[in-house]
């Protein structure tokens, strides 16, 4: 991977309504090459919103949300470019794991030799050939996180990518994050796993109703609070930590 001086991922005054409900509104922030940004707030502040702007799969009301300069759909390969995990509960649970990298990556025209090294990647070589039906949720996990590994992207968007993983796969899911930043890749990283976050990200963006309440280098954003990212965080979100 090859750093630049341009943003991976610039986010500029992002707003978003559903039927008269601002969920989303003048966000902005950068991910720079090369850096993990870990994307908080509580439930319904705006954090899945966001990033849905960020990968094309919902419209803005204004701003934008470019890409190394670009938007999603305007990127020519988007896979080749930008990894994604969003929900690992919309897997088919008929097919096995092999199958469904199989399709993801004819859809991307990634080569066939990238799956069985995904598989190897993210420790699910032994499980390719069972139905994803007997997975558990942490390898569901492992196998959408090896589907946004197909087209080798220098930017990752996770989505809450430790749900389901025990704690030898939250340590795994850390080492293969900053591993890839560290090769100079980027990665915005949403979770509510702050002990995690702590330990992986370099920068953080606090969304609290629908806009950005802090943002910053982590440690140097969370001093006041003796580098305690959670009381950090409690403190906050305090009026806005119920569900919208």
């Amino acid at each position: 991977m090859t750093k630049s001086t341009t943003p991976a991922l610039a986010i500029r005054e992002l707003s978003k309504s559903f039927s008269g409900y601002r969920a989303v509104e003048n966000v902005s922030f950068d991910v720079l090459n090369g850096r993990v940004v870990g994307l908080l707030g509580p439930n319904g502040a705006g954090k899945t919103t966001t990033t849905r702007m960020i990968l094309g799969l919902a419209a803005p009301d204004s701003g934008e949300a470019l890409i190394h300069g670009r938007s999603y759909r305007d990127l020519e390969r988007p896979a080749r470019m930008v990894g994604a995990v969003l929900d690992a509960a919309g897997l088919h649970p008929g097919r096995t794991g092999r199958e469904h990298l199989r399709i993801a990556a004819a859809q991307i025209a990634a080569p066939p030799a990238r799956i069985d090294a995904v598989l190897d990647e993210v420790g699910l070589a032994p499980a390719a050939n069972r139905r994803v039906a007997g997975y558990s949720l942490g390898m569901r996990q492992r196998l959408s996180l090896a589907a946004a590994l197909l087209g080798e992207p220098s930017i990752l968007v996770l989505d809450e990518p430790a749900n389901g993983l025990d704690p030898a796969g939250m340590h795994w899911l850390r080492e293969l994050i900053r591993s890839f930043a560290d090769a100079g890749g980027s990665v915005l990283l949403s979770s509510h796993v702050l002990s995690e976050v702590a330990l992986v990200a370099d920068d953080i963006v606090v969304i609290a109703q629908g806009r950005v309440a802090a943002a910053g280098e982590l440690q140097s954003t969370v001093a006041a609070h003796g580098g305690d990212l959670e009381s950090f965080y409690l403190d906050l979100t305090a009026t806005s930590a119920g569900v919208r």
